[in-house]
């Protein structure tokens, strides 16, 4: 462990002549702006409906999550409370009665290799470790930012839309990572390896299509790759330093080399331990951010409670008759999805990766959990952020709506309004927000280069010390062309992994079926 780090450590030092010449920001935003531009031109390509356009690639995620809840007729409303039951650990006892699973075996594969710590279960943590380290990935500066940018530009309606996107997401979320648990590969060590990259590739296969399933998971890892150097990583490395940086006044130069550098160092003590150490780093810090969050949003609204139903109606005028500045119905909504989407990856499938790494036979019941990320990342935590905001505005007068504003400022205004000296609190949320999602995105785009480079020791190291390296540039530099490449790499995934959902939904269905069937064996 020690000789591994100070092997890493060693590699991200030369670094330092690197991130620090002269112009080097430049040099690294002409490098990405082409495949900046070229991937952005067709992700985000403009849709013209009702006197607006709408991104190609919000309309896929739509379609797709509103397919789901009509197939899966409405497991988005229906299986919350079996959910909550999965993560408290009340049907475990199906995963430890046997090895075998008689008629209808839930896992892919002639033999299941069993592991030390369940017995009878293939995988690596246990469902609320598998929900926490993707709801790391999740939770964070689009929960902060990204929902300021939105009640700011498409005024307080677009918080309605927010809410209706978890909702449809969570159906999306449940087909993705049910098929990422029934497609992975375990090894006889019981390392895991799964995500689209597997489920399009074994599959489509499946039902005959196995040049297409090939050539969707390969594009997939790629963009997969690209999203966790990217927005995995380097936003968020960016945005932490930019955040301590203002916050102590530092003028020194060297700063954000000297907080990449830490971060770096951090992440990689984390990563090292591969997904078992980042689930039990996750497992304790995502709850503690989340309720601290939370909690404050929650103090905020109730010593403001008489402004909540005014700030409610505003949320339902803004979102059915918004003015004209707002860019109409249609622009709140667009801006509502797009913020929601950008905040819980529903439909992106970066979640089915680190949930496939769950100890369980049952496919289905890792789904079922997984549709707990958007109801908590968004319908909570994304409204409680919106309310704040609001509310605070009400009196405050902040901004205007509809105007452009920096998102980590207008939260942090909000919430120091109500909360003197609470935007200390919430720069260490900004920072360990922002490790938490780069310690899943390290683990995600692992997953995606050892499906395109091959499964081994010297596979890891490579692409470890790149992630790592890639942390200190992204806090030593400003990001111009990087965010653009950053939401190009992250929104290409949904095309291959939505139509892999799409043709994949009756496999999801068996499985859905035999962990009911399941439960009820128990009664």
């Amino acid at each position: 462990m020690k000789k591994s780090l100070l092997a890493l450590l060693l590699t991200i030092l030369p670094v330092l002549t690197f991130a620090q010449e002269k112009g080097i920001d430049q040099k690294i935003d002409e490098f990405f702006r082409p495949i900046a531009d070229f991937v952005g031109k067709y992700i985000f390509y403009p849709v013209p409906i009702g006197g607006s356009s709408v991104p190609f690639v919000l309309i896929i995620l739509i379609s797709g999550a509103l397919f789901f809840t009509i197939y899966f007729k409405f497991a988005n409303f229906t299986l919350i409370k079996t959910a909550i039951n999965v993560v408290r650990g009340k049907y475990d006892e199906l995963d430890h009665r046997s090895a075998d699973v008689a008629e209808g075996d839930p896992t892919p594969g002639e033999d299941v290799f069993e592991t030390i710590a369940v017995e009878g279960a293939e995988g690596e943590v246990s469902h609320f470790q598998a929900l926490t380290a993707a709801l790391s990935a999740t939770v964070g500066l689009g929960n902060i930012a990204g929902v300021a940018v939105a009640i700011a530009v498409g005024g307080p309606g677009a918080t309605l839309w927010m809410i209706l996107a978890g909702l449809l997401g969570m159906a999306s979320k449940f087909v993705e990572c049910t098929l990422g648990v029934k497609y992975r590969e375990v090894t006889e060590e019981g390392v895991v390896h799964g995500g689209p990259m597997y489920y399009l590739s074994k599959g489509l296969a499946e039902r005959g299509m196995g040049g297409l399933g090939k050539a969707l998971a390969v594009f997939f890892a790629v963009m997969c790759v690209g999203g966790s150097f990217g927005g995995g990583n380097m936003f968020q490395a960016n945005q932490a330093a930019a955040q301590l940086i203002e916050r102590f006044g530092i003028e020194n130069g060297q700063a954000g080399f000297i907080f990449g550098l830490i971060m770096a160092i951090i992440v990689g003590v984390v990563i090292i331990g591969g997904i078992k150490r980042i689930g039990s780093v996750t497992e304790k810090v995502v709850p503690f951010m989340a309720a601290i969050y939370v909690g404050a949003a929650l103090i905020i609204i109730f010593m403001n409670i008489g402004s909540v139903p005014t700030a409610f109606g505003m949320i339902f005028e803004g979102a059915f008759n918004p003015s004209a500045a707002l860019g109409g119905v249609l622009g709140v909504l667009i801006v509502g999805f797009q913020r929601a989407a950008f905040s819980n990856e529903a439909g992106v499938g970066s979640a089915a990766i680190a949930h496939s790494a769950v100890k369980t036979k049952f496919p289905a019941s890792e789904g079922i959990v997984a549709l707990l990320e958007p109801f908590i990342d968004t319908v909570v935590i994304c409204t409680m952020t919106a309310l704040v905001i609001i509310i605070t505005n009400i009196d405050g007068g902040f901004f205007q709506y509809g105007e452009s504003v920096q998102g980590v400022q207008l939260t942090t205004t909000a919430f120091d309004s109500a909360i003197p000296g609470f935007s200390w609190v919430l720069t260490i949320a900004v920072v360990l927000f922002a490790i938490s999602t780069m310690l899943s995105w390290s683990y995600y785009g692992l997953q995606a280069w050892k499906f395109l480079f091959g499964k081994g020791k010297m596979t890891d190291i490579v692409y470890k010390v790149i992630f790592l390296l890639f942390v200190v540039v992204g806090a030593s530099i400003s990001l111009g062309a990087v965010i653009d490449f950053s939401d190009a790499m992250i929104f290409a995934m949904v095309f291959p992994n939505v139509i892999g959902l799409v043709l994949l939904s009756p496999k999801v269905r068996e499985e859905l079926a035999i962990f009911k069937e399941r439960i009820r064996s128990m009664k």
